[in-house]
């Protein structure tokens, strides 16, 4: 009688895992869109804490949803970058972490703080080593287009924007060389050109977010990038730099900043500011969904699940 009841409980227990295997499937293949991209940040750790695990699960992902791109929101080596193009850290960081076969699509990288405690120079160059490694500049747009759905990308660089870098020349010696006002002329410009469906801009540092690092550094991107966001009205500022999952939407700006969690070691202490609609400390990634009249970020946690999806409609 005992064994009957065990088989019984086995059989109940396999018809609810393959129940939740099959939801946590349809879940995933509900992020296949027109255009679908993974956005990764903060994942420097050279294959330490969940860096690999985390690779690893964008790749088998990555093998549902096809994605046209990856998109590398900075701090890709922690922690003093990298000083040439054939720098070891290439191949123990990136080249031998992110080496699934479904991953070897273009990644647009931008710079983070730790890029720029070492060559930033060899983080655009290297674009001419590796055939997925696509950064032209250190500032600059990619439109993605499929099935009449158009997503325009704007990479801004956001340290030399930020005075405590620029003003450090021996911690960030790149910094302070950067013409600042340049780069937010050709922020404006491009913007008011943009005419894509989508319109989302990536940088590395936050606009508003929980956070204990100097708070001027949210106060410089607030007065310097985000009144020229606002103007063009884009959907999405994505950004890293946290580690963490954060969506704060503010109720005098219609766009939705997000900050993306770190693809190696989160920081787990995070709460809600002015603006907070979700935030958790876990590692993972992102995946942005588009379609003509739809476009979704889905926050994904190291084992795979959606933690958190935010949504705008035409």
């Amino acid at each position: 009688m005992t064994s009957v009841k065990q088989a019984k409980r086995t059989l109940v227990l396999t018809i609810l895992v393959c129940a939740s295997l099959s939801l946590f499937a349809q879940a995933i293949d509900g992020l296949k869109a027109p255009v679908t991209f993974f956005l990764a940040s903060d994942m420097g750790k050279n294959g330490y804490y969940k860096q690999k695990p985390v690779a690893e699960l964008m790749g088998e992902m990555a093998d549902k949803l096809g994605p046209e791109c990856i998109v590398a929101a900075g701090d890709v080596f922690h922690y003093l970058g990298v000083q040439s193009v054939s720098d070891p850290l290439w191949c123990s960081n990136f080249e031998n972490v992110f080496s699934h076969p479904e991953l070897q699509v273009p990644w647009y990288p931008i710079c983070g703080n730790h890029e720029y405690s070492g060559n930033t120079q060899a983080v655009t160059l290297y674009s001419n080593i590796s055939r997925r490694w696509e950064m032209p500049a250190k500032y600059y747009t990619k439109v993605l287009t499929s099935k009449k759905t158009t997503v325009r990308l704007v990479f801004i660089d956001t340290p030399p924007l930020i005075d405590k870098y620029r003003t450090h020349s021996d911690k960030y010696p790149d910094a302070c060389k950067e013409d600042m006002q340049a780069q937010l002329k050709w922020l404006e410009e491009t913007l008011a050109n943009a005419k894509e469906d989508w319109v989302i801009v990536v940088g590395h540092h936050p606009i508003y977010a929980d956070t204990n690092k100097d708070e001027s550094e949210r106060t410089d991107m607030q007065k310097r990038v985000d009144s020229i966001l606002r103007r063009y009205k884009v959907d999405f500022y994505i950004c890293g730099h946290i580690h963490n999952f954060q969506h704060i939407h503010l109720p005098d700006s219609k766009i939705d900043y997000i900050v993306n969690t770190s693809g190696a070691l989160a920081r787990k202490n995070v709460k809600e500011v002015k603006g907070t609609k979700f935030c958790a400390g876990q590692e993972g990634f992102s995946v942005i969904s588009a379609w003509s009249d739809k476009l979704t970020l889905s926050m994904i946690d190291e084992h795979g699940n959606i933690l958190y999806q935010v949504t705008r409609n035409k």
